[in-house]
């Protein structure tokens, strides 16, 4: 795994400990895949000269613990220790605020292009790591906790997919994997 801090972190609140997961997806630009874009975006270096897209977004401040590539290489942004800043204006199970209690897995794609089995199977090794460390109870998507606002990982994300390859990697004891609300125990 490799490692490229981010800035665009803090502390999570005292006493607030880690249990969901939510899965992203981010392209950029938009619908392209194996450039330089997220990394940018996620150290405060992207250039808005560079793409009309990058005009928008530049001044945003974000970042996810982990970003997935294609190929299924792993980029560590922020420890997971730490909250990053991946989810927004969000909610899970009435709690608000899901950058305090989260850790954030961007995968790199679109809504519109079905992801790789290498990144499957890169976030199902990852999954199982996170999970002998902390409490997660559910892994969900960003349009859970963000309805209306966020769309990602979108309709090519198979949930039901990573069930399986999780499965035949040993499951992740007991935690719920969310397509349209609780929904698998792997």
């Amino acid at each position: 795994m490799k490692y490229i801090s981010s800035p665009n972190h803090d502390t999570r609140p005292q006493g607030e400990r880690v249990r969901l997961v939510v899965i992203h997806a981010i392209s950029l630009p938009p619908n392209c895949f194996g450039g330089d874009g997220v990394e940018q975006l996620f150290t405060n270096r992207l250039n808005p000269d560079e793409h009309p897209f990058y005009r928008e977004i530049h001044t945003l401040r974000v970042s996810a613990h982990y970003f997935i590539r294609r190929d299924g290489a792993v980029i560590c942004f922020v420890p997971p220790e730490l909250r990053a800043w991946h989810a927004g204006v969000s909610c899970w199970q009435g709690q608000e605020r899901c950058n305090d209690f989260s850790i954030g897995i961007e995968l790199e794609g679109c809504d519109t292009q079905p992801f790789e089995p290498e990144q499957y199977e890169a976030l199902a090794e990852l999954l199982q790591r996170l999970v002998t460390s902390f409490p997660i109870a559910d892994v969900v998507g960003h349009s859970h906790v963000a309805p209306g606002r966020k769309t990602d990982p979108g309709p090519h994300f198979d949930w039901t997919y990573l069930a399986l390859v999780l499965e035949q990697k040993g499951g992740l004891q007991g935690v719920c994997l969310t397509e349209n609300g609780p929904e698998s125990i792997v």
